[in-house]
């Protein structure tokens, strides 16, 4: 079998489109951008979407969704008052088996979890609904390990490309995360949100015009600097997951379809289409890295463990 990732997109990893887009014009736009992004998935052959969700954090390792079927209902843990956000949704269980198993074939600290009552968390969901609304196409869903760095997520993204191949799945791979990522910590009006500091505001504007020129690893080897200048969300571990499971390059066609602001927070709704030689010859800084080894030691005594 051969699969193959036909796209990738960043999302949203706040409930505001989904609950409230009445309360926000920038809401609305980005719950409006999203579906639109919906009607494009069920136009392609995917059969599969795969999810990486900031607010899915795990501690020890990866985690990844088994459960055919979860349903039951979560509150933000931040916005309450937005209320009950109920789901049922359709996973690939087989596929998540798959990725397991590539995931500890590369390295990886890895399990499954399917369990009634699994807190699924609202950045997947609201996704979901508003990508996938008729459950038609089944998702598979991985958590953010909150101490990985970046070559533990990239493994990471580099086994859901191995699992794509050997399963045969025709795969859109999502990235649900903010961009900057500081909240307002007291209530503010909704109709009055904005990006919480004018820096947040033009490093996001500088990364979404790199991404809207598809030049997706530009961004990810970018993401370290971002993240000390505009708090990223999870250091934009979503971004380095994001390109290693399409390819770490600049080929691709990039389009910008939302920004605006959630309760201070950079959030944005970009596509990514592969598109084979659209970034001519290009350097990168980084190593890149294909087996996770464990961490280096760097701060050991023994100079043989650096």
């Amino acid at each position: 079998m051969s699969g193959a990732v036909l796209r990738g997109y960043l999302l949203p990893n706040k409930p505001h489109p989904l609950l409230a887009p009445e309360k926000n014009r920038g809401w609305a736009e980005l719950r409006a951008a999203m579906e639109e992004i919906g009607r494009e998935i069920a136009a392609t052959e995917a059969d599969l979407l795969l999810i990486f969700s900031t607010r899915w954090s795990s501690i020890i390792g990866h985690q990844i969704q088994a459960d055919p079927k979860p349903e039951w209902w979560v509150v933000d843990e931040d916005f309450h008052e937005l209320g009950t956000l109920r789901y049922s949704l359709r996973m690939d269980a087989d596929f998540a088996d798959a990725y397991l198993g590539a995931a500890r074939a590369r390295g990886l600290h890895a399990r499954t979890v399917a369990y009634r009552g699994f807190p699924l968390d609202v950045g997947t969901i609201t996704a979901l609904r508003l990508i996938n609304p008729d459950n038609r196409i089944p998702a598979c869903v991985v958590s953010c390990n909150v101490y990985s760095d970046r070559a533990e997520t990239m493994v990471l993204g580099k086994a859901a490309a191995d699992a794509i191949r050997a399963t045969g799945r025709k795969a859109v791979a999502v990235g649900v995360t903010a961009l900057s990522n500081r909240m307002f910590t007291e209530w503010i009006d909704p109709a009055q949100d904005r990006i919480h500091s004018l820096k947040d505001d033009e490093w996001n504007r500088k990364i979404l015009e790199l991404l809207g020129e598809g030049r997706l690893e530009d961004v990810a080897q970018l993401a370290r600097e971002f993240t000390r200048q505009a708090n990223g969300d999870s250091k934009l571990k979503a971004v380095w997951w994001l390109a290693a499971v399409l390819g770490q390059h600049n080929d691709y066609a990039g389009s910008v379809r939302a920004y605006a602001p959630i309760w201070g927070t950079g959030a944005a709704v970009v596509g990514l289409v592969p598109a084979p030689g659209r970034a001519g010859n290009l350097e990168y800084d980084e190593d890149d890295t294909e087996t996770f080894r464990g961490e280096r030691q760097v701060l050991a005594q023994d100079p043989g463990n650096q």
